[in-house]
């Protein structure tokens, strides 16, 4: 891969830690495991001993949220 910025790259789904994905849940970040926990958010991307999300996934568990109200 050349020098440029992984954001030059359109089809890029980025990944996000615990914290960002919390944050975009509008939940706190043990929330955010318990919902891991329970199904109802997916299991991470394991990288090593880290856990990513992507973030696809994260708004799509937003939009089944709206889904259901």
């Amino acid at each position: 891969m050349s020098n440029h910025s992984i954001s030059h790259l359109p089809d890029v789904d980025p990944l996000l830690k615990a914290g960002e994905a919390a944050k975009m849940l509008s939940i706190s970040v043990p929330s955010f495991w318990r919902r891991v926990a329970d199904g109802s958010v997916p299991k991470p991307i394991k990288l090593g001993s880290s856990s990513r999300w992507v973030r696809s996934e994260i708004l799509a568990v937003i939009e089944k949220a709206k889904a259901r109200r």
